[in-house]
Order: structure tokens, then C-alpha cells, then sequence
């Protein structure tokens, strides 16, 4: 019988011990002054949660909206689709033209190279070429 009477007490003692804890941490200046800025910011602070909650209830359900991360596929696919096609396309065309040239060891002369400065591909590849120059040298300038 004392024994269970001991552990009562022990029992009901255990919790008064993390209590005064509790009131020795309040006593302190530095708990009360925080405790003072986090009641002055409380209107501040409930703001902030509020819309954080907001926030997440729109992220969660854009997360778990099976349809609308199905939209984004398609359009995201639909976007890349046609770069990657016409990447494609120029890579074809270079593998092409590199087995051209393997194939063929003519060598191009100078009237050779004034009919290929007719050719209108040619034109706009000089065009284009002397563009970009032009473009790096207004930069390196206006950096340099």
C-alpha cells in the first residue's frame, strides 16, 4: 500500500517539474520581451498564415488535378514538338551534307565559288554571317 501511495506521488510530481520550467522561462526577460513582439505581430503573423493556407490549398489542388496536369503535357509537347522537328531536320540535313563532301574530293575554283555566291542560300548564309559580326562588334563595344 505505501508503495502504491509512493508512485501516486511520484506520478503527480513528475508534471510539476517541467511546469516550473515553464514559469522559470517566462520569467525571464528576453522570453517576455519575445512573447511581447509575438503578441504586438499576432495580426501580422495571422495574415501571413492565412494566405500560406490559401497558397498550399491552390498548389495542393493544382498537384492532385489530374486534368489540368494533362493539359500542361499536351501543351508543353505541342510547344517542343515543331523545335524539335526542325532540330531534327537541320541535324539530317548536316549528316547529309557531310557524307557529300566525304563522297566527293573536287576541289572548288574561283569560278566554282562566284556561282555559289549566286546561289540565293549562300546570299542570305553571307547576309546572316555578316549580321552576327556586326551584332558582336556593337557589344564587344559597348561592353569593351
Amino acid at each position: 500500500m505505501s508503495q502504491t501511495s509512493t508512485q501516486e506521488a511520484a506520478l503527480t510530481s513528475a508534471p510539476a517539474a517541467p511546469q516550473t520550467d515553464v514559469l522559470d522561462q517566462l520569467m525571464k526577460p528576453e522570453v517576455q520581451q519575445s512573447l511581447t513582439v509575438l503578441v504586438e505581430n499576432l495580426p501580422k503573423l495571422a495574415e501571413m498564415v492565412t494566405i500560406l493556407t490559401k497558397t498550399y490549398d491552390v498548389v495542393q489542388n493544382v498537384v492532385t488535378d489530374k486534368v489540368l496536369i494533362d493539359d500542361l503535357k499536351v501543351g508543353m509537347e505541342e510547344f517542343v514538338k515543331p523545335i524539335a522537328d526542325k532540330a531534327k531536320g537541320v541535324a539530317a540535313a548536316a549528316i547529309e551534307a557531310n557524307d557529300r563532301t566525304q563522297a566527293e574530293a573536287s576541289t572548288i575554283g574561283l569560278f566554282g565559288l562566284l556561282k555559289m555566291l549566286k546561289d540565293p542560300q549562300v546570299q542570305q548564309t553571307l547576309r546572316f554571317a555578316q549580321a552576327f559580326l556586326e551584332v558582336l562588334g556593337e557589344r564587344k563595344n559597348q561592353n569593351g
